[in-house]
């Protein structure tokens, strides 16, 4: 690289970092006045140089020399399936049938490195970034929303940049050939996981309905073929808040994946994996003179830990389950599923299903691939969400230089690739802890507008210094304190047995076992609940209680007024 060169791009990152440490100040800032925990840091708003550079990216037709270097596929029916709330539609669909009687299928993934160039402030600020993060009340999007809601997003009835893989696939959902290649598309429509999924329930009339039709029978031989050669199954049901006018949560609810959840999901994951297999397996497989693999991304999952695979065996006994333990990664796949299906319903199955994930490594990006455990994938990567994930565009610049021969600056160097993986990687863990962190606030939130009122539950966790338990309708977890559980009792901590034993009475709380509860104490700051189980003494001091005495007694004064 040349001395001119170098020197800009020593002031581009000094420039970046500056930003970058003004940004981690006022967030910081932000945390403190509002007794937040800082241990992680969540930039919001976007710089004015980043705005600037975002803002002179022009809207509206693209240029018929683009589209001349691209493959056309705009007369074929395209649509998107996202979330209800959704504005970033990073990935579509498209779908032909052959006269083989083959399916063609486009998976098209936004072009966003078409538009947002290494070496510039929109770039240094989505690396720094590396995700988008989704807390329950908003969104902190990774790129301007100009680019994420407008330019970028697969919007129905505009032509559109993508990157894409297309297949040909038969009946059985065997992946005859597939082609990685820059493309243009116009969405024909634009559809939640909701109306998709009335589509494929209702009669199948017209060519959409008819698409799904085939594209969710095939997905669903790509997901059960998925199982079948080791994919673990950890899919529970999302809690999500619905709120007020002021951001309050009014009320709970738990979100199952519906059939078109997993047809985009698949799909998504078959693009996936065919980015990963076509530039990280070498030539000629089994062959030791074959040229290396490049420099990639992957997205890894390493085995897990036999010592904590062991103790989730040993644990999960008291509740009649087994988890038969091998040497064989596809044996403790399978078995892994069949704990997991073994469990399903019963009143353990949260806590069996966390202690699992739990038991699992982390997922993270590297370039040393050593395959996907969970996805029991030899080969990974993250393509299918540029908008959102920094990870993505680092991928889908690699293709542009490895397999579409292009000239546009990239990180190719494998040691400069890996430190932008653990930093992605670090950015991931702090984005998701934020998450967490935004759904114990709403817990806490919501929970405290019921202060005194009673609720089912199981326990969850079992200290010395108190019961964990978490409510069976809304998975709301809080502390049963030790010094309330039995009064005139002590009570003693078995941690072998996981189980807290009242000395005198010899009553036992033990993980799993469902209990009644009542909310003692929320202090939403801190994100802490309180539960105990006894009610007052006084049962007319109960909140709940005292606004049924209300009822009654307002009730009471209409009958009198009426006798009047």
């Amino acid at each position: 690289m040349k001395t001119k060169d170098l020197i800009a791009k020593k002031l581009r990152r000094e420039k970046a970092q500056e930003r970058k440490n003004r940004n981690i100040q006022a967030a910081k800032k932000k945390q403190v006045e509002e007794n937040q925990d800082v241990g992680y840091v969540i930039p919001a708003g976007f710089e004015e140089d980043v705005l600037a550079e975002a803002n002179r990216l022009p809207l509206g037709s693209i240029e018929q020399s683009e589209i001349l270097r691209r493959r056309d596929m705009r007369d074929i029916l395209t649509f998107t399936i996202d979330p209800d709330e959704a504005k970033d539609f990073d990935d579509a669909l498209s779908f032909q049938i052959q006269d083989t009687g083959h399916y063609q299928i486009g998976i098209h993934i936004a072009d966003v490195t078409h538009y947002v160039q290494e070496q510039t402030a929109l770039d240094d600020e989505a690396y720094e970034r590396a995700t988008s993060v989704y807390l329950v009340d908003r969104v902190i999007p990774m790129l301007p929303e100009r680019l994420s809601n407008e330019l970028c997003s697969l919007r129905p009835d505009e032509d559109k940049l993508c990157m894409s893989v297309v297949v040909e696939m038969d009946q059985e959902a065997k992946v005859i050939r597939h082609k990685i290649c820059r493309t243009v598309i116009r969405s024909d429509y634009r559809l939640t996981y909701r109306q998709a999924q009335e589509m494929l329930d209702g009669e199948k009339s017209g060519k959409l309905a008819e698409a799904l039709e085939v594209l969710d029978r095939l997905a669903k031989k790509l997901r059960s073929n998925r199982f079948r050669q080791g994919a673990i199954n950890f899919e529970s049901p999302e809690v999500h808040f619905i709120l007020d006018e002021q951001g309050e949560p009014k009320e709970i609810y738990f979100h199952s994946s519906l059939d078109t959840n997993h047809l985009i999901e698949e799909f998504m994951l078959l693009a996936n994996r065919i980015v990963a297999t076509e530039i990280g397996r070498k030539k000629k497989e089994g062959d030791e003179h074959a040229k290396e693999a490049k420099p990639f991304v992957y997205r890894v999952h390493d085995n897990p830990d036999p010592e904590k695979i062991g103790k989730l065996s040993n644990f999960i006994k008291r509740f009649g389950l087994h988890l038969k333990i091998s040497g064989n990664s596809k044996t403790t796949h399978k078995h892994i599923n069949n704990l997991l299906s073994d469990c399903q319903g019963r009143a353990c199955q949260t806590l069996v299903e966390t202690l699992a994930i739990r038991s699992m490594a982390k997922a993270v990006y590297s370039t040393d691939n050593i395959g996907h455990y969970g996805l029991a994938f030899p080969y990974y990567t993250h393509f299918t969400s540029p908008i959102r994930r920094y990870p993505d565009m680092m991928v889908h610049r690699l293709i542009s230089k490895y397999l579409l021969q292009s000239k546009a600056l990239c990180r190719h160097d494998k040691e400069e690739l890996e430190q932008a993986c653990v930093h992605c990687s670090d950015r991931e863990y702090a984005a998701q802890s934020a998450e967490r962190d935004s759904i114990k606030e709403m817990h806490a939130r919501w929970i405290s507008q019921h202060l005194g009122e009673e609720f089912d539950a199981i326990i969850s966790g079992v200290t010395e210094f108190g019961l964990f338990v978490q409510l069976t309708d809304t998975l709301t977890e809080g502390l049963v304190p030790i010094r309330t559980i039995e009064k005139n009792d002590y009570m003693q901590f078995d941690e072998e047995n996981y189980c807290l034993i009242a000395a005198r009475s010899g009553k036992t709380y033990t993980l799993s076992d469902s209990v009644r509860v009542r909310v003692s104490k929320v202090d939403i700051e801190r994100k802490l609940i309180d539960f105990v189980f006894n009610t007052p003494e006084d049962a007319l001091r109960s909140v709940k209680c005292v606004e049924q005495r209300c009822e009654m007694i307002k009730k009471n004064l209409e009958i009198l007024k009426n006798e009047k």
